[in-house]
């Protein structure tokens, strides 16, 4: 049974609550696979997507999964909306939620944005997008729908998260729910890449500092993007020299098992973080993973939507 009211983050949830949106998405993933898509469960709900950063696959996945729900769906595009004459993010939120919407959907640059609007907000379910790099919890159950799929399971696999771990959301959200899971979860960075207390991300997260030792014997190699646009200084030398040094190719993926998986959150800066044969190739789950986007936030807005009363 569900329990929450908003999902804010894996931090709040536990392997029972994971376990019914991985389950509740394996329906939505075989019905997203046939001729008729759409069900009927969320007609007269109202979603509406707030995003406040650029994004492509999640913000794509969210609207196609409430279209195929029969929701009605709003995506509000702040630059051409009242933000930009200095309207705050609560008012924003108030007036949509004034408009009798039902859910909103929030990517946003400052962590903790999507929790600042559940404390505020008393009629309008919040699902969090990616906040900061705080958290993007439907990126990790997506992942973690993708990896179960591949391998069966979750527990007792090792899984190498690695790149840009300081400034991504989804490797704290994929640190969180795998660690809960009972995987082992390496991470892996350039110094200037690692956060402090870097351990502190999952239950049994583990750095490791160089890119063979994080791949080695690993079941998962998830590669992360730089995210050079949440950050102002130098953090590499030059994309190729990290390409070189924390770059994953071929010769590289062999320290990992014979039938280890490669992953990616995209988008993907091909040859830098990761090599395009390697991205292209029959080890990479990385269109998988899109896919199972639609039907994981298909289950997501269904447990959200369905325990709560129309109005």
């Amino acid at each position: 049974m569900w329990r929450h009211r908003h999902l804010l983050g894996i931090e709040e949830l536990d392997v029972h609550d994971i376990d019914v949106v991985l389950d509740r998405a394996e329906h939505w993933f075989e019905r997203s696979r046939k001729t008729v898509k759409k069900d009927a469960l969320l007609q007269g709900r109202t979603v509406v997507n707030l995003f406040f950063e650029a994004s492509t696959r999640t913000r794509t996945s969210f609207e196609l999964a409430s279209h195929r729900l029969s929701a009605d769906v709003v995506n509000v595009n702040p630059s051409i909306s009242s933000v930009t004459k200095g309207e705050t993010l609560l008012d924003t939120a108030k007036n949509l939620e004034a408009m009798r919407a039902d859910l909103f959907v929030l990517r946003h640059a400052s962590s903790g944005a999507a929790a600042f609007l559940a404390k505020r907000l008393t009629d309008v379910a919040i699902v969090n997008a990616g906040d900061g790099a705080h958290e993007h919890p439907t990126q990790a159950l997506l992942d973690a729908f993708t990896i179960r799929r591949r391998k069966g399971r979750i527990e007792g696999l090792v899984v190498a998260i690695c790149g840009d771990i300081a400034h991504s959301r989804v490797a704290r959200s994929n640190a969180l729910l795998l660690g809960k899971k009972g995987a082992e979860v390496r991470l892996c960075a350039l110094k200037t890449m690692m956060p402090r207390h870097a351990e502190a991300l999952g239950p049994t997260a583990r750095v490791v500092p160089r890119l063979e030792q994080a791949v080695d014997g690993a079941d998962v190699v998830m590669m992360l993007r730089v995210q050079t646009e949440r950050f102002g200084g130098a953090m590499m030398s030059t994309p190729r020299e990290y390409a070189r040094t924390f770059g994953l190719n071929a010769g590289m993926l062999t320290r990992a098992k014979a039938d280890a998986i490669v992953m990616h959150p995209g988008p993907i800066n091909r040859g830098v973080e990761l090599d395009t044969r390697i991205a292209d190739s029959d080890c990479s789950v990385i269109l998988d993973q899109v896919e199972a986007g639609v039907a994981v936030r298909m289950a997501v807005l269904e447990l959200l939507l369905t325990n709560r009363p129309q109005r």
